[in-house]
């Protein structure tokens, strides 16, 4: 869910194939592939690794604004390595972009985050909708999932990219405690927010501040994260 994971989508070695089938027969199908590593699990806000490094990678499939892959991490110390199949579809009309998408997050070494402690390929799936307007993107990240669709739970992130800077706030609406409130939190609902700032030192290098400013968890220390990542086949 995810490190700086793209909007970052589930879905089915199935429709994989399908989104290929629905492209002209002449167009031309792109692989790309990166690996990365971060000194943490930064997950909306939380830090899932709690220190521990996370190893990560990725390889896509892209061809006439439909896409699909998967993106695999260590690093959730909680829930084990993870893997996350999606597939999606997206474009741009002049300053407007959009963008749509499944994904499927799936815990093969561990607990995941199922009520029944396994993790099946339908458990935890996000519909994923970004619509965006110039350097602005507004995403909803909606759980559809046999599991993660059971609470009430929904997370929206508002950003903009500036040059080198990008800057993102995310608004985990939670009525389930999904996002491990605090104890003494008195309303009757925990919505936290909080804010990343990004910057990109290069293609490769990027540092990120992360802090809750409302609503805090008990999560709710500033945190640095420093990630590098690599392009395959380049």
């Amino acid at each position: 869910m995810k490190l700086t994971k793209k909007l970052l989508a589930s879905s089915i070695a199935a429709s994989l194939l399908s989104a290929g089938a629905i492209a002209p027969a002449h167009a031309e199908v792109e692989i790309s592939g990166s690996v990365a590593v971060a000194s943490t699990y930064l997950w909306r806000g939380s830090d899932l690794g709690t220190g521990v490094p996370a190893v990560s990678g990725a390889l896509e499939a892209s061809t006439s604004g439909f896409y699909a892959g998967i993106w695999g991490s260590s690093g959730d110390t909680f829930a084990g390595t993870e893997y996350d199949l999606y597939v999606g579809y997206g474009g741009e009309v002049g300053s407007f972009s959009y963008d749509v998408s499944l994904w499927s997050y799936n815990y093969p070494t561990g607990d995941g985050y199922a009520s029944d402690g396994e993790t099946d390929f339908t458990d935890w799936t996000d519909l994923v909708v970004a619509l965006g307007f110039g350097p602005a993107v507004f995403t909803i990240y909606q759980p559809i999932g046999d599991d993660n669709s059971t609470g009430d739970y929904a997370y929206y992130t508002l950003g903009a990219s500036f040059g080198d800077f990008s800057l993102t706030a995310g608004l985990h609406s939670d009525n389930d405690g999904a996002v491990s409130c605090p104890a003494d939190n008195e309303g009757p609902t925990c919505d936290p927010v909080h804010v990343n700032l990004d910057y990109a030192f290069n293609d490769n290098l990027t540092f990120t501040l992360s802090q809750f400013i409302a609503d805090e968890t008990d999560d709710d220390d500033l945190k640095f994260v420093v990630s590098y990542s690599l392009p395959i086949g380049d």
